[in-house]
């Protein structure tokens, strides 16, 4: 049956439209999609935090411009603090990582006997989620139960204090990042290197270079842009660090606030005190921060390819 012809029209109308503008209208879902999740709540925080909007999200918020920036920047005690804790936890975390995953991608580079279950054995740490993991951590690590303390005074040493400690809570849940997310260094890597000719490395040892020779001469140059690729992916989560800290420290601080890194800085203004405003300010300047280093690790990842 012939449909009517304005139906016909219409629908012939559509497709030279679609056909015509098909970039757009193939991107527009994912268009919408970004707008509805990403840029309307980012610019509602950027709003929220040039307010004093606290207590009742149903309350009127008084505009206050920059004054939340400036409060946090210069007059508040914890934010500063906050930044050193999240610099450090990154720096420490990514370099401990790469380093790791690159050795540990290097020695499964080879096939050799079992392998397979070794490969197996390393990822084990990327099945459970953060918060898993965390709370799995936590219990290894209580000062009266946990295995760590258990295991140390089979060496008669004293028992630790973790995260319970200020001088240790920091680099215990580096520990704890490391041991989670240096196996999804190595996969990065592991495929990096499995896509490295073999012609390149024959060549170097004809020509007389030993192993040491090939990584730094051949294999690292060659592996530039993975490296780079995988150091700003790890970057990102790390600077991001929430539900790991969260789940073993609490709501973050503890005493002396020994591990409140910028997320859970803003946390504890949002849901502890009820700052929304400023945890909105937080954010925003976290924002930059991160986008900051993204910028210049895309700026290095560029210049690799070059």
């Amino acid at each position: 049956m012939t449909p009517p012809k304005p139906v016909a029209q219409t629908a012939s109308a559509l497709s030279d439209f679609a056909n015509k503008h098909r970039k757009y209208v193939l991107a527009g879902p994912a268009t919408f999609f970004i707008t509805c999740m990403l840029i309307i709540p980012l610019g509602f925080t950027v709003y929220l935090s040039m307010t004093g909007a606290s207590g009742s999200v149903s309350r009127n918020a008084d505009f206050l411009g920059l004054a939340n920036y400036a409060e946090i920047l210069f007059g508040n005690d914890r934010f500063w603090p906050a930044v050193w804790r999240t610099v450090v936890f990154t720096s420490v975390v990514l370099t401990v990582e790469m380093l790791a995953g690159l050795g540990i991608a290097l020695l499964l580079w080879r096939t050799f006997r079992g392998d397979s279950i070794l490969r197996v054995i390393i990822l084990l740490p990327l099945v459970a989620t953060p918060v898993a993991v965390g709370m799995m951590w936590m219990l290894i690590f209580h000062p009266t139960i946990g295995a760590a303390n258990e295991i140390l005074s089979w060496f008669s040493v004293s028992a630790q204090g973790w995260l319970s400690d200020p001088r240790q809570a920091l680099p215990t849940l580096m520990f704890i990042d490391i041991w989670q997310w240096t196996p999804m260094v190595t996969l990065i890597l592991l495929a990096g290197l499995r896509s490295i000719s073999d012609e390149p490395l024959e060549a170097a040892s004809v020509d007389g270079a030993n192993s040491f020779q090939r990584l730094i001469h051949v294999i690292l140059p060659t592996l530039a842009p993975t490296l780079v690729t995988a150091l700003l992916l790890r970057a990102i989560d790390a600077l991001k660090t929430f539900d790991i800290i969260y789940a073993t420290k609490g709501k973050g601080g503890g005493s002396y606030h020994e591990a409140e890194t910028l997320n859970i800085l803003a946390y504890s203004y949002s849901f502890d005190y009820q700052y929304y405003g400023k945890a909105s300010a937080v954010l925003v300047l976290f924002l930059i921060i991160i986008l900051t280093i993204c910028c210049v690790l895309i700026i290095m990842r560029k210049k690799q390819r070059v």
